[in-house]
């Protein structure tokens, strides 16, 4: 990208050429798909987890077996020498990870437990905009297309949950996703300048293993481990956690890792605006959820809000 306007975050160390962080092509495009679908599905998933399992406890295990399920993957195909890294690229991907999976999706599985998974992920539509914000702090000028967008996505957010229109909304839920959403924008803006480690799946595995060590010792420090029962969980939860591991933090959240790598910080974070579409979209169709005109209205305008980011970053 060359136009100082839409320019995206500066190269890290270690990360790809600016040249080729700029061209957006196929794997770009793939990548968002799957981050885009199976992500919009996990709010789902994450309401049915946490409907016979502890919030953070099963946040853990979720992204702690993942991280060792893709670490062992990657010594099997390319070698133990694969997961070196110095001590600055660990501790980078730490703090990515305990920002993104500990504070981000840690905080929006505690408010699944009293908000609707539709309703939360319509509220994480809010990271583009923190993410605008961060890159404007930081010296850069998004662009105004990428101003509008997000003004257009807020808008749709607005359309969905105001009161009176989309059912009561639970303001302690809410503060806790909201916070989760700045939480993950600093960590996904932070990705980008800081010495991760060059191999991005090898970054994944350090950030979910780093995440959920957090996400266990904070469940710990609850206590929701006294009184849990295992035996109590049902199939449809053990399910559930089992999808979250395979579909939502080792495919999709390795995707998302090597996007933040590869493709513009402002294009990556268009998938909050899409996963709500596909949350409620989901909701309707698997717990009956209705379908108002708010809902089509809003999803329309959150939609409208993605496409003007997304043509804005592909002309430049």
């Amino acid at each position: 990208m060359t136009t100082p306007a839409v320019e995206s975050v500066s190269a890290s160390p270690g990360s790809p050429p600016p040249a080729a962080r700029r061209r957006i092509g196929g794997a770009v495009w793939g990548a968002l798909a799957i981050v885009y679908a199976v992500w919009g599905s996990t709010y789902l998933g994450i309401r049915v987890v946490v409907e016979t399992m502890p919030p953070f406890l099963s946040a853990g295990v979720r992204f702690a077996v993942a991280g060792l399920l893709l670490a062992a993957f990657l010594a099997w195909r390319q070698g133990p020498a694969v997961l070196r890294v110095t001590r600055a690229q660990l501790g980078s991907a730490a703090l990515v990870g305990l920002l993104l999976l500990l504070g981000g999706n840690g905080l929006v599985v505690l408010a699944e437990t009293s908000v609707p998974s539709g309703l939360a992920a319509l509220l994480v539509a809010a990271v583009p905009a923190w993410v605008v914000l961060l890159r404007t702090a930081s010296g850069e000028r998004p662009g105004l297309g990428a101003y509008l967008g997000v003004l257009l996505g807020l808008a749709g957010l607005a359309v969905l949950t105001l009161p009176g229109l989309s059912g009561d909304v639970r303001p302690g839920g809410v503060l806790l996703v909201l916070l989760g959403t700045v939480l993950w924008s600093v960590g996904s803006f932070s990705s980008s300048r800081i010495p991760l480690p060059r191999n991005p799946f090898t970054a994944s595995a350090y950030e979910m293993a780093a995440g959920g060590l957090g996400c266990l010792l904070v469940g710990l420090a609850r206590g929701e481990h006294h009184g849990f029962d295992p035996a109590a969980v049902s199939a449809r939860s053990w399910t559930a956690l089992a999808y979250l591991i395979l579909f939502g933090s080792l495919i999709a959240f390795t995707a998302y890792a090597w996007l933040l790598q590869t493709a513009p910080l402002s294009l990556v974070a268009t998938y909050a605006y899409v996963n709500p579409v596909v949350a409620v979209l989901l909701g309707a169709l698997v717990l009956g959820e209705a379908v108002t005109w708010p809902l089509v209205l809003g999803g329309t305008v959150v939609v409208a809000g993605v496409c003007l980011i997304v043509s804005t970053e592909r002309r430049t």
